[in-house]
């Protein structure tokens, strides 16, 4: 019996394809441009780069030598300086305070403003534009004006030096720019979507929570952490309405003002009131694209 071999099938090399000379075109188009924003974000982090050295270097050297000088000896970089922070009572306490009102007028301000926004942007009822038209009108009106007159309303009402009282002003301010972005960014969602809803037996309620807010993500997410980084480092509205409740930034400035040369416990301080909404920003990072871009391509 003979057998006979079948012929295997020879495969080619892959040649190595050429570039797209219009993506090519393109790259060395937008390279300058890159390049730019790309030195200009570095740029912008040698602040920072330089607050976190100084805050790793020994007391005894911060104010008399640069920070760059613990490159050239980074065995003497230190975390000294942060437990002498977490020692200090008063700045644990500014870094909770601030924690609470930060998050509470946040959570509290997507809540109003997002049903806010859908009453405005769905439900009809008398006087709708003509309160719509009252609330834009209500973002040129600057907070400095309202600081008086809500320090006595404060005073009368017992809210003055209290977390909650910090979280209701700052709410207040925040929702006629919140109700604007969040009907805007409603408006567009499909009107079937939401007919479809009430066809099969949705409340309003129901409609808002199971349909308005899952679409309505992305704009809710860059509310958020614009709000949240406004909140977190306010100081004029801290100091006008706290006394024993501090924030970090009011805790940080009692600090240079009283200790002009406690600077090894300034500089941990404020890394970390800078770290913590830089970390807030890259977790949302996402959605806060998705957000901006939102109703820019159809």
């Amino acid at each position: 019996m003979t057998t006979t071999t079948r012929p295997q099938a020879t495969v080619a090399p892959r040649q190595p394809t050429a570039p797209h000379p219009v993506r090519s075109a393109r790259a060395l188009t937008y390279a300058p441009v890159n390049i730019g924003l790309a030195a200009i974000g570095l740029l912008w982090m040698v602040p920072t780069f330089g607050l976190l050295l100084t805050s790793l270097m020994p007391a005894s050297e911060i104010g008399t030598k640069g920070w760059w000088n613990i490159l050239a000896e980074p065995s003497k970089a230190t975390l000294e300086n942060y437990r002498a922070l977490f020692d200090d009572n008063e700045l644990t306490t500014a870094l909770i305070t601030t924690a609470e009102i930060a998050v509470g007028n946040t959570v509290l301000l997507i809540l109003v403003a997002a049903l806010a926004g859908y009453a405005f942007a769905w439900i009809e009822f008398p006087g709708r534009d003509a309160l719509f038209l009252c609330v834009v009108g209500l973002l040129v009106v600057p907070l400095q004006i309202a600081l008086i007159p809500i320090f006595s309303l404060y005073d009368d009402t017992g809210l003055f030096d209290t977390v909650l009282g910090l979280i209701l002003f700052h709410v207040a301010f925040g929702l006629p720019f919140a109700i604007f972005l969040l009907r805007n960014f409603f408006i567009g969602i499909p009107k079937d979507l939401l007919e479809a809803a009430r066809i099969d037996g949705a409340t309003e309620v129901g409609i808002f929570f199971r349909v308005v807010l899952p679409l309505g993500l992305p704009a809710i997410a860059s509310l958020a952490i614009f709000q949240f980084l406004w909140t977190w480092n306010d100081l004029i509205v801290a100091l006008t309405f706290g006394r024993d409740t501090q924030p970090i930034t009011v805790a940080i400035f009692s600090q240079m003002r009283q200790f002009g040369s406690n600077i090894e416990i300034i500089a941990p301080a404020s890394f970390i009131s800078l770290a913590i909404p830089l970390c807030v920003f890259f977790a949302f990072q996402r959605y806060f694209v998705q957000g901006l871009l939102a109703g820019s391509v159809k």
